[in-house]
């Protein structure tokens, strides 16, 4: 991935950027290692068959994560920073799943230098597993 040079002034609303993941064993664990979220359902396949879910399910925040990358993607350089995100957890996310981000610029705010974004995440089926809206703001040259 590149990120190409961007200045404010060239953004317009429904500018969008996609990010595209297949979430694997090892992004589960490495996640659990970094974050300490150790919770059975996520790494014991025993435990997770007792759940609803019958399986071992990413963590909600290694999926919302991806909304990270797609962000970086989307504010180019010279960059920028998050200053908000809601998120909603619409689906559970399982091992072999390919989750493709969506950000879009929704409204801008030039006075603040300010991005309002909608933000989604959705699975290989097309079904949304996470929702939410946030605020980016572009650095200056």
């Amino acid at each position: 991935m590149s990120y190409g040079d961007k200045p404010f002034e060239a953004f317009a609303i429904g500018d969008t950027t996609t990010f595209s993941k297949t979430i694997t064993e090892a992004d589960i664990l490495l996640f659990a290692a970094v974050s300490g979220d150790n919770y059975p359902l996520h790494v014991d396949a025993e435990y997770a068959k007792t759940t609803r879910f019958g399986q071992r399910a990413a963590h909600g925040m290694l999926t919302a994560s991806l909304l990270s990358t797609v962000v970086g993607m989307l504010l180019q350089k010279p960059g920028g920073i998050y200053v908000e995100q809601s998120i909603r957890f619409k689906r559970p996310v399982f091992i072999g799943d390919t989750l493709t981000a969506h950000a879009e610029v929704t409204e801008i705010q030039p006075e603040r230098r300010r991005m309002r974004i909608g933000a989604r995440i959705v699975n290989q089926r097309g079904e949304t597993v996470v929702a939410g809206d946030g605020t980016i703001q572009k650095d200056e040259r």
